[in-house]
């Protein structure tokens, strides 16, 4: 397999899934508060996108970042304005709706996909 870097911007929810299992990417869901309390993707942090330029220094700009959102759409703005400051980024394809259409499994137990 080729590096992790050659990857194009959207990751399929299955790479998503073997990327954060193997601690290689720092995953953010960039939805609104009750939409990440309803369900989300186990070892993610959680900064709503309005929140995403105080919140910077704080992620690691030498692990890749992986955001995501309920189809992608957030999170692909996301990605375009972290890759023009310098960030190794890219998205969740689909967002959390393919998650879940794929059978991956969301916290908590019984975690739903909220509507936007």
């Amino acid at each position: 397999m080729g590096s992790f870097t050659e990857e194009q911007q959207d990751l399929q929810p299955e790479r998503v899934k073997e990327l954060v299992e193997g601690d290689e990417v720092q995953l953010v869901d960039i939805r609104e508060d009750y939409e990440h309390e309803a369900g989300r993707i186990a070892g993610d942090r959680h900064i709503v996108m309005d929140q995403l330029t105080r919140e910077v220094d704080s992620l690691d700009r030498d692990r890749p970042l992986v955001f995501y959102c309920r189809t992608g759409s957030r999170s692909a703005v996301a990605v375009e304005a972290f890759r023009g400051a310098g960030f190794d980024a890219y998205h969740l394809d689909g967002g959390l709706v393919a998650w879940v259409e794929r059978g991956l499994p969301l916290e908590p137990e019984g975690g739903e996909i909220a509507p936007h």
